[in-house]
C-alpha cells in the first residue's frame, strides 16, 4: 500500500484550449482534479499553492500544455497534488560542479602556455615591422617629387 501513497503524473492540459479563453486556466485546474480523482481512486482533491501558481503564471488564457506533478494520499483521506521537483539530480549537481572546478584547475596551465605561444608571434611580427618601413621609405620618396609638383602647377 505504500506504493501507493506517492505517485509521479505528467498531465495533458492541451484540451484546456478548446474552452473559451477566459476559462483556460480555471478548466486546467479542474482538468488537474478530475485527472488526480480518476488515478487515485479519491474523491477529495487539494492542490498545493504553488501548482497553482504555475497554472496561473501566464494568465488565464494561456496555461501550460502539460504539467509534471506529484500525487500523494494523506491519512485525513485526501489527495495532494504538488508540482513535481527531482530530488535525485539535486544530489547529482555537487559531483557535477566538482568536476567543472577540476576543469577550471586543469585549464588554468593551459593558459600559462598560451602566452608562451603568443610570443612566438610577436617574433614573427617583429621581421614584419621591418619590411614595412622598407616599404614606407620608397613611397615617401615618391611623395617628395609629387610635392615639388604642385607648386610648380600653381
Amino acid at each position: 500500500m505504500s506504493q501507493e501513497l506517492e505517485r509521479v503524473y505528467t498531465i495533458p492540459l492541451g484540451k484546456v484550449l478548446l474552452s473559451q479563453s477566459q476559462h483556460r486556466a480555471v478548466r486546467a485546474i479542474n482538468m488537474i482534479k478530475e485527472f488526480a480523482q480518476h488515478h487515485m481512486k479519491v474523491e477529495t482533491i487539494k492542490i498545493d499553492e504553488e501548482l497553482s501558481h504555475q497554472i496561473w503564471a501566464r494568465g488565464v488564457r494561456s496555461p501550460p500544455r502539460k504539467i509534471k506533478v506529484r500525487m500523494s494520499k494523506t491519512d485525513e483521506g485526501y489527495v495532494l497534488v504538488t508540482p513535481f521537483t527531482d530530488d535525485v539530480e539535486s544530489a547529482a549537481s555537487p559531483a557535477k560542479e566538482n568536476k567543472k572546478v577540476e576543469d577550471v584547475v586543469e585549464e588554468a596551465p593551459a593558459k600559462e602556455e598560451a602566452p608562451a605561444k603568443e610570443e612566438a608571434p610577436a617574433k614573427e611580427e617583429a621581421p614584419a615591422k621591418e619590411e614595412a618601413p622598407a616599404k614606407e621609405e620608397a613611397p615617401a620618396k615618391e611623395e617628395a617629387p609629387a610635392k615639388e609638383e604642385a607648386p610648380s602647377k600653381e
